[in-house]
């Protein structure tokens, strides 16, 4: 049977640039035509004062209600992504337990089922010491795991890692992220899923994204979707200019998607556009003819 697709949008394409809610959802609702959402901490950053989250809260559910969208997962995004709970010193990995913790509790209140981030990343000074990366590591997996325990009291149903670019970001081969997905679901409250990029193929040996969907697509929920070239994670969207030239095309992705044996999966739009002139005016345009694209592969 084939797998059971639907688009959505990654809302790393509103930050600074359509941060209202009511603006924001109108977009995705009326002009991009779709549904399912993946919200980012970008917009709502939770180290904000409580009643202004709240209160930001209230607005998300009232217009994602208004306009029929469903926020299904929450995500970090270009202005958290630091170093998390593989940040060098105790004290700030405790902030960002603390952090993660306070953000899964707004998804939940959103609706969400999952939340996730890139795992964590190294400074050099600890990736350049062997001994000191695996201290990291594994302080980096123990608080993740410590998450995922208060994930599932929240009613989550799982938590994501999305595989990087560098070694210092963890996870940059599929051999990799194997072994970080077997070891972070040793001892985890919720099932540990991935959160693919088709465009974070980045290692020599590893760069066919279709191969990574192949072998990680049936433990892949979600998978952002982008048009790129080889060797590259661009972020481009998928108009007529750039599918002449990208990698990711629809039907090799679906094919690699069932080759995988998974049976459901998100493909969620994650564009990006420059502050220029040259895109800055472009960003709806774009993703509407992504859009369109995609559904030609993906009625949902």
């Amino acid at each position: 049977m084939p797998a059971n697709l639907k688009l959505g949008i990654n809302l790393g394409f509103a930050i600074n640039k359509y941060v209202e809610p009511h603006v924001w959802t109108k977009i995705v609702a009326e002009d991009m035509g779709l549904k399912y959402v993946q919200f980012v901490a970008d917009l709502l950053n939770v180290f904000l004062p409580e009643e202004v989250v709240k209160e930001q809260v209230h607005l998300i559910n009232e217009n994602t209600a208004k306009y029929g969208l469903e926020i299904t997962s929450t995500f970090t995004s270009a202005f958290t992504r630091v170093n998390h709970f593989m940040h060098p010193d105790a004290a700030m990995r405790k902030v960002w337990l603390d952090w993660f913790k306070k953000f899964a509790q707004i998804s939940t209140e959103m609706g969400a089922k999952s939340t996730g981030s890139h795992f964590g990343i190294l400074t050099f000074a600890n990736y350049d010491d062997p001994k000191r990366r695996e201290y990291i590591i594994e302080e980096g997996l123990k608080h993740w795991k410590e998450l995922s325990w208060h994930c599932r009291d929240l009613g989550m149903e799982f938590l994501m890692f999305e595989p990087m670019s560098i070694p210092r970001e963890m996870a940059n081969t599929v051999a990799d992220t194997k072994e970080l997905l077997e070891r972070l679901n040793d001892g985890a409250g919720l099932p540990f899923k991935i959160c693919l990029d088709v465009g974070h193929a980045p290692h020599p040996n590893d760069r066919d994204p279709y191969r990574w969907v192949r072998e990680l697509g049936k433990d892949s929920p979600i998978i952002h979707i982008q048009q790129t070239e080889l060797n590259h994670s661009r972020h481009w969207p998928f108009t007529e200019e750039y599918n002449k030239v990208g990698i990711v095309l629809g039907e090799p992705l679906l094919e690699a998607i069932e080759a995988s044996g998974a049976e459901e999966a998100e493909l969620i739009f994650e564009i990006g556009h420059r502050e220029a002139w040259g895109s800055e005016f472009k960003i709806i345009q774009d993703h509407v003819d992504s859009v369109n694209y995609w559904r030609q592969f993906v009625k949902a």
